[in-house]
């Protein structure tokens, strides 16, 4: 099969611009589905069409030639959970302003990129490509899982969690919420920070070490060494083939 490493589109900040979501998600949306029969996900239908189902998502962009490339194998894997109730096949539009955040909070940096398991906490597929590959995968981890549509598959810890969320208004859930996406966000700016640092510090030892080497060259005359090296290198040559 075709290495899924060879089939990546790379792409910056200039080709791909992410917005910000504008609220939470608080009430369901219909389904939308593209012309190929894959349902595509953007900010606003996220939360509703991937309730209690475990997904397999490409991230992709339209001018992606690898992107073009699996497109049939990928319609053909979504026809075959077409009406499923435990799992979906979908995809997101990178370059869509509808996409909101989906692409940035995912880590989307190249497309296509794959990701799959439970809405919340994607994970990264890194299997093949063909249609083939890609359905023994779904079939094996497209699973139901604990959810609030899914009780039966959870235990009693996580019935009273889920009891007591659906007990909280919407404002109490709205709240909740604000605080753990605050939370998130310091935890960004904390990493950012860090990473600043080291940045800084990268640079510091990079203009350290270019100094040493022009140092070195100089008090050895490097340059002057390496080109009477050359001459007399040529000069040798020369006198063997005579």
């Amino acid at each position: 099969s075709k290495s899924h490493q060879a089939q990546f589109c790379k792409t910056t900040e200039k080709t791909m611009k992410f917005s910000t979501l504008a609220a939470t998600i608080l009430s369901s949306v219909a389904t939308f589905t593209n012309a190929e029969g894959v349902t595509s996900l953007t900010a606003e239908n996220y939360a509703s069409l991937t309730d209690g189902k475990m997904v397999f998502i490409k991230f992709f962009a339209p001018w992606c030639g690898h992107c073009k490339n699996m497109a049939p194998d990928w319609e053909k894997l979504a026809a075959d959970w077409d009406g499923s109730e435990v799992g979906l096949i979908a995809e997101v539009d990178c370059t869509s302003e509808d996409k909101g955040d989906l692409c940035e909070e995912n880590g989307v940096t190249g497309f296509p990129t794959i990701k799959y398991g439970d809405p919340l906490a994607l994970e990264d597929y890194e299997g093949g490509r063909e249609y083939e590959e890609l359905a023994v995968f779904a079939k094996e981890n497209l699973k139901p899982f604990c959810s609030p549509s899914n009780l039966d598959l959870c235990d009693e810890e996580e019935k009273a969690t889920i009891a007591k969320l659906q007990g909280m208004s919407v404002e109490e859930l709205d709240e909740a919420i604000d605080a753990v996406d605050k939370e998130l966000e310091e935890a960004e700016e904390q990493a950012e920070e860090s990473i600043e640092k080291l940045q800084e510090e990268y640079e510091k030892i990079m203009h350290e070490l270019e100094e040493k080497i022009k140092s070195a060259k100089k008090k050895y005359n490097y340059g002057t060494m390496k080109s009477i090296y050359m001459q007399k290198e040529k000069a040798d040559g020369a006198k063997e083939e005579l």
